[in-house]
């Protein structure tokens, strides 16, 4: 049954136990702070299961890991680092994409030991902050971070975990037959793999697009599944208006933090966290830090997505040749990443295209203490 938080006015409270929210009780407790974090599930990750997800390296000149370390999160689980990447349009033809330094690192997401999760778990306990498991809040008084994850899907990547005897490596296929608007993926790492379709729509027919995302695989690297494991996850993108639930900031896709066009969403979500937590420490303005360090790539990202979804099958085409005559694939998508003025003046448009699932949440309410809050709607 939902409870409510405790009203201890030394303790600040964190609403869920992802990157986002660990990022920011990390940074509280570094701070010298008294912190718990509320976790709804029984586990850490619990709802990505050993996925392997990407890390994303190329909106940067600093590495990840780099930056990672300078807000003082920690680095210390399993990543392998990918400076290439096998694509295929919609006819089968592969187009070898490569980078001077990682496009990103493959990380396993979920509970198991070397997981960015129990990485981040560790670091939090270690800071000696108070994990609570089993744990739902419905709302709570005091400071606090609001952090539980998407809170609608506009985008869903289905597929499979699963061992194999296969090489490592990462392959995507662009074809809208297959992950209508994104990209099917499949990432082979040590034995055990995940392949996906990541559609940005016709979800009500994701088991079709799935079984076409398998046999694609097959048919074009070999792709061989052992106990296979079927799963899935959403994504949610918006660009606030103000990241705040109430009068606590909110981090991660709980505030719509999210790359728009490939759905690479931890950097985003680690760094809200610990902007959230500054804003708190420092008594400072949460919506000017998240829209200074993270605002201009959300809304290129917002705009590269509504040109990606008019490209089409042959676009795709068009856009993968264009990454082949790259020296350097991570400096073009860098470029790709930045405000220009064009993209600037596309915004608005891009904007009515891409319509989020969600509704802006941030709440005139005064003490609000909802943690799903809408507008009062509690």
């Amino acid at each position: 049954m939902p409870m409510s938080a405790s009203n201890d006015e030394n303790i600040v409270t964190i609403a869920g136990a992802g990157p986002a929210g660990l990022a920011a009780a990390i940074a509280l407790a570094q701070a010298g702070k008294k912190v718990v974090v509320h976790e709804a599930q029984k586990e850490v990750g619990h709802r990505f299961q050993c996925d392997f997800q990407g890390l994303e390296n190329w909106t940067t000149e600093k590495d990840v890991l780099e930056s990672l370390k300078e807000l003082r999160i920690t680095t210390r689980f399993r990543y392998r680092p990918c400076l290439s990447v096998s694509a295929f349009d919609a006819w089968g033809r592969e187009y070898p994409i490569t980078s001077n330094k990682p496009l990103f690192y493959l990380v396993e997401r979920g509970p198991g030991l070397g997981s960015l999760d129990n990485a981040l778990l560790n670091q939090a306990l270690d800071l000696g902050v108070d994990v609570r498991f089993n744990s739902r809040i419905s709302h709570f008084k005091g400071s606090g971070v609001l952090a539980i994850g998407p809170k609608a899907a506009d985008a869903i990547a289905v597929g499979y975990h699963f061992e194999t005897d296969m090489p490592d490596g990462c392959w995507i296929i662009c074809d809208n037959n297959l992950a209508p608007k994104g990209y099917a993926y499949l990432l082979i790492w040590n034995g055990k793999g995940t392949v996906k379709t990541c559609m940005f729509s016709g979800f009500k027919q994701e088991q079709v697009y799935v079984k076409r995302t398998v046999e694609a695989f097959e048919k074009l690297v070999g792709l061989k599944m052992i106990n296979p494991v079927h799963h899935g996850g959403v994504g949610n993108f918006h660009l606030p208006a103000q990241a705040f639930g109430g009068q606590r900031p909110m981090a991660g896709e709980q505030a719509g933090f999210q790359d728009t066009l490939w759905g690479f969403g931890m950097r985003h979500a680690i760094i809200s966290g610990v902007l959230a937590a500054k804003s708190l420490n420092e008594n400072s303005d949460y919506d000017k830090l998240w829209s200074d360090v993270l605002g201009n790539q959300i809304r290129t990202s917002i705009v590269n997505r509504a040109l990606f979804g008019l490209l089409g099958n042959y676009g795709y085409r068009w856009f993968l040749k264009r990454q082949t005559r790259q020296d350097d694939v991570g400096g073009y998508l860098r470029r790709l990443y930045s405000l220009s003025f064009v993209k600037r003046l596309l915004l608005p448009l891009a904007q009515l295209i891409i319509k989020s699932s969600r509704m802006d949440k941030s709440c005139d309410h005064i003490n609000c203490e909802c943690v799903w809050c809408k507008h009062g709607n509690h």
